[in-house]
């Protein structure tokens, strides 16, 4: 029988699909002088938090600081057919990510991103460049998510040296503060973790929050890479901690779905990546849904987990069948579970929404105003840029200054314990 696992050695390399770099796409005019006015004077006072957007890893993030024994094993950046790649080893890590601002403000629509570095906004990684941008779009802090497979743990995990894979995360993260106190603790990048390394899982995560970085990014799914699932006293320490220290955990589009096996054959590109993108978003159903049966939940009854670029439409719903499954499925585990799928959504979730307009009209309320947060997904592929400020006006301008205020600022500020 033919051995069906999946390659995570790969995991780097596929992570952005080849096809998205290939030419093709359509270039869409942006009229930069009437998007980047600013905050809305209906808006003023709140300090806008865009809780998932994207750093490009900039060229020598990880040689700069890199250990001399190591300077020339680190990734480094190298143009290979036209497309700037992240090189480790000797091996392909894959693109650089998604950039779809081109440096003169204008959008490519249809791929993934442009296929250097210089064609894109320099705001994707520089953060001067970045900060203006924000200005721009009336963001005053954003909550930012790799952007490359550099970090992802398959390919990390297969290199054949732990110290070597350890060492490129904790670069990763030391770059991550940089840019932090760069910015005016106005950019705040989410850690990664070796978490294919228990003892040393543990140690960059105290290490990490001890030196101010806002939260932890995991997968959904930790099976897939040949490591436990969450139920089991692996991860125990690692959730104890930040239970204890209030740091989310963070699932970024992590959904526990592959969703690239429900697409049609015959699909070009654009056509794939329309329903996969969906299916994502709708498949945090899964993740949530994990969680509230796994008991770690009441285990750690203080446990904060942002579902990021999620979207929120699907809430009400998922929630909903949760609460019946309860009922029919799971009487046996009442011991166990002892709260309600609402109530472990409203004590543990929080959700992000940017180009839905019912749901944040029509179902905030119901989702739970605690619960939603904003995004912008800047600047990858399908972001909301440009206008920013107008669908926030459009899609809560029907609700009071306090809920604008909670929606767009308070919500993230607990969530990540930001210093404002």
């Amino acid at each position: 029988m033919a051995d069906d696992k999946p390659d995570i050695s790969q995991d780097a390399r596929s992570y952005w699909m080849e096809a998205g770099y290939s030419p093709g796409g359509v270039i869409r005019e942006v009229d930069y002088a009437s998007q980047s006015g600013g905050l809305h004077p209906s808006l003023q006072g709140i300090k806008i938090v865009d809780t998932d957007t994207h750093i490009l890893e900039y060229p020598d993030l990880f040689t700069k600081n890199a250990p001399a024994k190591y300077k020339d094993r680190v990734p480094q950046i190298k143009r290979i057919n036209g497309v700037d790649r992240w090189i480790v080893c000797d091996r392909d890590f894959g693109s650089l990510g998604g950039n779809v601002i081109r440096a003169d403000n204008n959008k490519l629509l249809g791929r993934l991103s442009f296929p250097t570095i210089e064609e894109g906004h320099p705001g994707a990684y520089q953060v001067k460049s970045r900060l203006q941008a924000m200005d721009d779009m009336g963001v005053y802090a954003q909550i930012c998510f790799q952007n490359s497979g550099v970090t992802q743990a398959g390919s990390l995990m297969s290199l054949g040296d732990n110290d070597l894979a350890v060492t490129i995360l904790k670069l990763y993260n030391d770059a991550s503060l940089e840019r932090q106190e760069e910015s005016g603790q106005r950019i705040f990048t989410m850690a990664h973790l070796p978490i294919w390394d228990k003892a040393a899982m543990e140690a960059e995560a105290r290490r990490v929050l001890d030196m101010g970085l806002k939260g932890i990014v995991l997968p959904d799914t930790p099976e897939r890479l040949g490591l436990p699932s969450f139920l089991d006293d692996y991860w125990t320490a690692l959730l104890e901690l930040c239970n204890d220290r209030g740091a989310p955990l963070n699932f970024h589009l992590n959904a526990a779905i592959d969703p690239s096996g429900l697409t049609w054959k015959g699909f070009e590109f654009e056509q794939t990546l329309s329903v996969i993108a969906t299916m994502y978003s709708i498949g945090n159903a899964a993740t949530l849904g994990n969680w509230m049966v796994s008991g770690r939940l009441d285990q750690f009854p203080k446990l904060k987990i942002g579902l990021i670029e999620s979207g929120m439409g699907w809430v009400p719903f998922a929630v909903e069948a949760m609460e019946h499954q309860f009922r029919e499925m799971l009487p046996r585990m009442s011991k166990n579970l002892t709260r309600r799928p609402w109530e472990y959504f409203r004590d543990h979730f929080k959700v992000t929404y940017w180009f839905e307009k019912i749901a944040p009209k029509q179902l905030l309320e119901t989702i739970g105003v605690n619960n939603v947060m904003f995004e912008t997904d800047f600047p990858h592929p399908t972001s909301l840029y440009p206008g920013v400020q107008e669908h926030i006006v459009d899609t809560l301008g029907g609700y009071d200054y306090e809920v604008k205020k909670r929606v767009l600022e308070r919500n993230a500020a607990e969530l990540y314990n930001l210093p404002f």
